[in-house]
């Protein structure tokens, strides 16, 4: 056999490799339900991100003092005086954020970056040098100029959303004052990029094959902090190139994640965190490192989680026999006195009902969505508490302690801790499970 030339080896290579690359690209079931919970986080901020754009009035780094009280938002805190924006910066222009100083009532400035993540909470405990007065929110390794009393924070990228909490307790007249008193001006102009466009889906539909379509403008679009954004960057990359490889890939990847989507919910609300008392949580949410899994989780169910240093939530939708709560029956939860919410929070516990799979407050004739321990609750002789939730009012139970439940329709509780005692933070303490009654 004649010794093939160099120029003919070489070409038979190059044959070779394009032959290769014309071949469907190999991906396991498994990459394809990494790489879709892990972009699906990035991508449940964008549509936040289109939805809030969307809203009257809005405008980056104007601030929207929400009305108190107002319950138009997914998974609401009735509790708290809210304040929300979105901040844009570039290289050349920061955001003056000023914080006006509040005593003797809780009160966070949260900031977080386009993945979910918490980059900082500005209050008495967390910036306890600087709790109140300006900031100065910058663009990464930006050399901009600030004022020499503004304290500096660098956002993760070019964008942060914040959202502002001030406890109302019983004087909602104060608590108005002081959310007023948060403000925000922009020094100059910056340029600002429209997020990534996306079609919209809701919570019982998310997206199928179609998020990895311009997965390169999804993920350049923000910094991801997580230690693993690389090779999840990479594995998203690979499925998306595979989707594009054809039809039948198409169509394979769609089918599964058909399969993954009931079960990343059904995760979610079970095996997210931990499931103790019929309630799933407790988990460090707010900041992540590499367990994107539970990142979406936060994003896809109460969008803007904190940290557990500032609040531990507990969600139910399962009573007592692990069936799905249903509106139609009545239940009781039952804290005995030594087990009472307001004995491990620093600050407030609070109760709230709302509707699935949208996670909105459902309608009753008593506009009545949450409870708190300012509310007017009824203790037993013995120092217990007892909370119902039904169609109506439940014997036994004082009205007053009352939520009203969405008849025949599915709901779940959540249940915060505002600065929570360690014990919650150590899994000793879990909310009292729901009880179905006759």
């Amino acid at each position: 056999m004649k010794q093939m030339t160099f120029a003919a080896l070489a070409f038979t290579y190059v044959v070779a490799a394009a032959n290769a690359l014309a071949q469907p690209l190999r991906i396991s079931d498994g990459d394809v339900t990494d790489a879709y919970i892990y972009l699906l986080g990035r991508v449940l901020v964008i549509r936040q991100e289109h939805m809030d754009r969307g809203a009257p009035g809005f405008a980056y780094n104007t601030i929207k003092y929400n009305p108190i009280g107002s319950a138009d938002w997914v998974n609401p805190n009735l509790d708290t005086a809210y304040l929300e924006a979105w901040f844009a910066v570039d290289s050349d222009t920061p955001i003056i954020f000023e914080v006006p100083e509040i005593k003797g009532r809780y009160y966070t400035a949260q900031i977080l970056d386009e993945w979910g993540e918490v980059i900082a909470n500005i209050n008495d405990r967390i910036f306890p040098s600087k709790p109140f007065g300006k900031f100065a929110l910058v663009y990464p390794n930006s050399t901009a100029k600030i004022p020499t009393d503004a304290a500096r924070i660098e956002l993760h990228s070019s964008k942060a959303k914040l959202l502002g909490r001030v406890e109302i307790k019983d004087d909602k007249d104060e608590a108005l004052k002081l959310q007023q008193a948060f403000k925000a001006n922009a020094l100059g102009t910056p340029t600002i990029k429209a997020p990534p466009a996306i079609p919209m889906f809701d919570n019982r539909n998310l997206m199928g094959v179609e998020i990895f379509d311009d997965v390169d403008d999804k993920l350049t679009s923000a910094l991801d902090v997580a230690p693993n954004a690389a090779p999840m960057q990479q594995k998203v990359r690979a499925v998306a190139a595979y989707v594009a490889s054809g039809q039948q890939a198409r169509a394979a990847v769609d089918a599964q994640i058909r399969k993954i989507v009931p079960e990343f919910i059904e995760y979610t609300f079970t095996k997210s965190a931990p499931y103790r008392n019929h309630w799933v949580g407790g988990s460090a949410v707010g900041n992540y490192g590499a367990d994107y899994r539970l990142r979406t989780v936060a994003n896809y169910a109460g969008i803007w989680a904190n940290t557990i240093d500032e609040v531990i939530y507990f969600v139910a939708t399962r009573d007592t026999n692990e069936q799905t709560l249903n509106g139609s029956n009545s239940y009781v939860i039952h804290f005995p006195a030594d087990r009472l919410p307001e004995s491990v929070s620093e600050a407030f516990w609070s109760v709230i009902l709302v509707g699935v799979p949208d996670y909105r407050v459902v309608p009753n004739p008593l506009n009545r969505f949450h409870l708190n321990n300012f509310s007017p609750l009824a203790k037993g002789a013995d120092g217990s508490l007892k909370i119902a939730v039904g169609p109506k009012p439940v014997a036994g139970v004082a009205e007053s302690n009352w939520l009203p439940s969405p008849e025949s329709k599915p709901f779940s509780l959540t249940f915060r801790t505002y600065v929570p005692k360690d014990l919650v933070k150590r899994g000793e303490w879990t909310p009292s499970p729901m009880t179905k009654v006759d």
